[in-house]
């Protein structure tokens, strides 16, 4: 092995060595000629002739000379069977031997295994003359060290020459390079993190299977050698990657979070860490899922509002209903004695006051545990109940209910009203939704894992999906007039009775709202 610089040097002491002979052949040549021709010639002195021509031949010689002693690389010759005829300097110093020393041993006697690759040296180089290669050689002190050789036979009259480098140390230290791939690549690819591999032109890139996996990716995915296509495809901007890349080459690290949008609805959420130049110009990305953790820190904030919640309820449960009494009772005092004179007024204070009073309510509910009764019903019996109750109001809106209840199914140990006043308030809500009249289908049917479904569907106008993820917050509603309290404490009854809500929706086709409710029965899916 060896860099090209190397083979360069090599290549060319051997063209000035090759040069050298050929000259120095060339000149005992002429002199040859020279003597025979000065035995017929009248008119020139051989006497300045040999002499001009031993002087070149000195020269040439100490050239050469110097050429084999003084280069770094070890220049060994050998004869028959091959023996060292001649070695300089550096190949003492290689070997570790005086040149005494090494003139007692063949050139092969240093060869650590003589395997099948010395067989097929062996062959090579009776067969062209001429080998260029690299094996392991024994020194005398036991060291083993790679040399890089280059074997030319016949170099001169009767003997052959070597040319040696030790490249032991670049051999250790490409050795040790592939031992840190190895182990980069053992972390890469068995990391629980996600991780990206990409070059500074974002033409190529490799993902961890972690990633692949947090990603959701499949092998066909990655079609396209292109960064910038691959977080594209995922959804996002060309606009946010330009930033990123533009702050990344300005910090050469970056940290954040980032929201990848799935089919569905579904979004989630990822940390990352991106450096830059890792290692020959790549760059690598981090990251790992944090959808729980930052599901868990929207419920820690819901958590909190609804403790201030509970702490404002109990003041406005003091503060405000004593003196609504009072204005109810006064209201009431005023109305029987003024007529039918400012009826329609006195009608809409009592509707606004019985409003105020139904916001306090629902404080209450999400201010404090209620004292429940848990009794056993039949979660269609108190659906029908629901459906009669809101029937005048649905006729009002131009609004009609379909509804199906399937038959047999295991009675719920509940709070009736309280799940009532979920039905009150999901059933309510999609009349509303319908201004211009419509349908609303109620299905009460058994779930797999012993759980009753109750599917309240509507034909309003739908809720975009990143409006669906905030229904239940607190003060988040989709109404002009509503306060988000309705579904808030909707979201909390169903929970303490141990069940979920799901909303799916489209836009433009409507939403429908499964409550889920488990059952301890036993019954066949």
């Amino acid at each position: 092995m060896g860099s090209a610089n190397e083979h360069d040097e090599i290549q060319a002491l051997k063209n000035k060595i090759a040069a050298l002979e050929q000259e120095n052949s060339s000149l005992k040549k002429k002199i040859k000629d020279q003597q025979a021709a000065t035995d017929c010639s009248f008119h020139t002195s051989p006497v300045d002739k040999f002499e001009i021509i031993e002087e070149r031949l000195l020269e040439d010689e100490g050239l050469l000379n110097s050429l084999f002693h003084d280069t770094l690389d070890g220049i060994v010759f050998w004869g028959k069977c091959g023996r060292i005829i001649s070695a300089n300097e550096a190949t003492c110093k290689i070997f570790g031997l005086s040149r005494e020393e090494l003139l007692r041993h063949n050139i092969s006697d240093f060869i650590y295994q003589k395997d099948d690759k010395y067989s097929k040296m062996k062959k090579i180089l009776h067969e062209k003359g001429a080998l260029r290669e690299e094996a392991f050689f024994l020194l005398p002190s036991g060291e083993k060290r790679l040399l890089e050789f280059t074997v030319k036979l016949n170099a001169g009259e009767g003997y052959h020459m070597t040319i040696l480098r030790d490249v032991s140390e670049k051999f250790r230290m490409e050795q040790e390079v592939r031992k840190s791939e190895e182990r980069f690549r053992k972390i890469f690819e068995g990391s629980i993190e996600g991780m990206i591999l990409w070059d500074e032109n974002c033409k190529h890139y490799e993902i961890n299977p972690s990633g692949m996996a947090k990603l959701e990716l499949k092998q066909e995915d990655l079609g396209e050698e292109n960064f910038r296509k691959l977080f594209v495809n995922l959804g996002i901007s060309e606009r946010l990657l330009d930033e990123k890349i533009e702050e990344l080459l300005r910090k050469g690290r970056l940290d954040g979070r980032i929201t990848i949008p799935y089919e569905e609805g579904r979004m989630k959420h990822f940390e990352y860490t991106v450096k830059r130049h890792l290692a020959d110009s790549l760059n690598l990305i981090i990251f790992r899922n944090i959808t729980e953790k930052v599901e868990m820190e929207a419920q820690l904030r819901k958590s909190d509002t609804l403790n201030i919640l509970g702490e404002l309820a109990a003041g406005i449960a003091h503060e405000i209903r004593n003196p609504m009494t009072a204005l109810k009772g006064f209201i009431q005092l005023l109305e029987n004695s003024t007529g039918d004179a400012y009826s329609l007024y006195f009608q809409v204070i009592k509707s606004e006051l019985q409003r105020i009073d139904s916001i306090i309510n629902e404080f209450l509910i999400l201010a404090k545990p209620q004292a429940i009764k848990y009794v056993e019903e039949d979660i269609p019996k108190i659906m029908k109940e629901t459906v009669d109750l809101l029937t005048a109001q649905a006729v009002l809106h131009d609004v009609q209910f379909r509804t199906v209840y399937q038959n047999d199914l295991p009675q719920l140990l509940c709070e009736p009203n309280q799940l009532k006043k979920v039905f009150i308030n999901i059933i309510k809500n999609a009349i509303e939704v319908m201004p211009k009249g419509g349908f609303v289908y109620v299905t009460v049917s058994m779930a797999p894992g012993n759980r009753i479904h109750i599917s309240i569907k509507d034909e309003g106008e739908g809720i975009p999906p990143d409006k669906i993820k905030k229904l239940g917050e607190p003060f988040y509603t989709t109404k002009e007039r509503g306060t988000g309290l309705g579904l808030m404490v909707s979201f909390k009854i169903v929970e303490e009775h141990g069940g979920t809500i799901e909303v799916e929706s489209e836009v433009g086709l409507g939403t429908n709202f499964h409550i889920y409710l488990p059952t301890t029965e036993e019954t066949s899916d």
